[in-house]
């Protein structure tokens, strides 16, 4: 495989007995196009050779610059909550259970993915996308004096679940030389899922009074635009004043930010979301062309379930679909639910079990 590091910075850490680099590598979307994405390498400090390796998956931040985790404030560090009391952040950021990986010895790596403090405009919840960045970002590691192995765990969040489970999916050229043992899905979102299921075909279908549009599906039906710019059209979903909206507010808001945005504007000025129903097919081959769920997994996937609201921002219909949709293509997919923890609680309630059923893995 040709060289995809174009770039390392050391930075600071609050990780004990860890270094930290932010990276700048080149990647491809889901079509083949040449992408380049950003993210965190961050290794023991100690020496150290064929090291396993962990590969974190963020969940939704935004869709361009302003929602890019490695730019936050000291960001190679535990997971920070938007939604924490006393938090000062404006995204969730930062990797789950982080310390416990150094002290144990993994190199442990966290995209950005594309769009995110490199050219374009994110291609959020295109998961094929998405999971090659959470792939070849290890490619980069082990371009890097950190240790970094072949053999590789994944995870990820809500976004980031449905990117993990894309990367059990890919080609074997973004494969190359690692070995993905195991891959621990945490709420996963997968659109090929949604889309079959009464809560998204609802907001799809423009029946009923017009409601401000959520700004994970405003921003999921915009990001399908710029990874299917030849087919799929910001005409065929939304209002003027939806396209307004989403080229004014892309790359500078994050997601609880856009999603004030979108509620004061349909309040003021009406709707944004006229979906042509005549363009909905070639839609949902797109959805099903970026998804996970197509095939069976290369590897073991373990997905962690938020059970404390069945309609939370991924919901329980959602994760017992994409476990329904791998067991059919007869994946070896086991799952455990959290009853008592919501879709922000999750990532670190789980992160013990995911991290010592990766390791079972290797």
């Amino acid at each position: 495989m040709s060289s995809v590091l174009i770039k390392q910075e050391e930075i600071s850490t609050p990780i004990r007995g860890a270094v930290a680099y932010r990276v700048h590598y080149r990647s491809h979307d889901v079509n083949g196009r040449p992408t380049e994405s950003t993210g965190l390498v961050i290794a023991p400090v100690s020496p150290g050779e064929s090291r396993k390796v962990f590969t974190w998956a963020h969940g939704t931040t935004g869709m361009g610059d302003a929602a890019c985790p490695s730019t936050q404030p000291d960001p190679a560090c535990e997971l920070t909550l938007y939604f924490e009391s006393g938090s000062e952040s404006t995204i969730d950021y930062g990797i789950p259970g982080l310390q416990t990986f150094i002290d144990e010895g993994w190199v442990v790596t966290a995209t950005d993915y594309q769009g995110m403090g490199t050219p374009g405009a994110h291609q959020y919840t295109v998961n094929r996308t998405n999971a090659i960045d959470t792939i070849t970002i290890v490619h980069a590691a082990r371009e890097m004096n950190v240790g970094a192995g072949t053999k590789v765990g994944v995870a990820g969040w809500s976004q980031g679940g449905g990117t993990a489970a894309a990367t059990g999916e890919l080609d074997a050229a973004d494969y190359g030389d690692l070995e993905i043992v195991g891959i621990a899905a945490m709420s996963p979102g997968v659109p090929a899922v949604a889309i079959k299921l009464p809560g998204m075909a609802t907001a799809l279908s423009s029946s009923g009074a017009p409601t401000a549009p959520d700004p994970h599906l405003f921003m999921m039906l915009g990001s399908m635009t710029e990874a299917f710019p030849d087919t799929l059209s910001l005409d065929d979903v939304f209002t003027d004043l939806g396209k307004k909206i989403y080229r004014e507010n892309w790359n500078t808001a994050t997601v609880h930010h856009f999603g004030d945005i979108l509620s004061r504007n349909f309040n003021l000025y009406g709707p944004m979301l006229a979906v042509n129903k005549d363009k909905m097919p070639s839609w949902f081959k797109a959805f099903e062309a970026v998804s996970a769920a197509q095939k069976k997994p290369i590897c073991p996937v373990l997905v962690l379930v938020d059970g404390q609201d069945p309609e939370g921002p991924v919901p329980l219909a959602w994760q017992h679909g994409y476990i329904d949709a791998i067991t059919a293509l007869g994946g070896d997919i086991t799952s455990s639910t959290y009853p008592n923890d919501d879709h922000f609680s999750l990532p670190q309630a789980c992160i013990d079990e995911a991290r010592t059923w990766l390791n079972s893995q290797f």
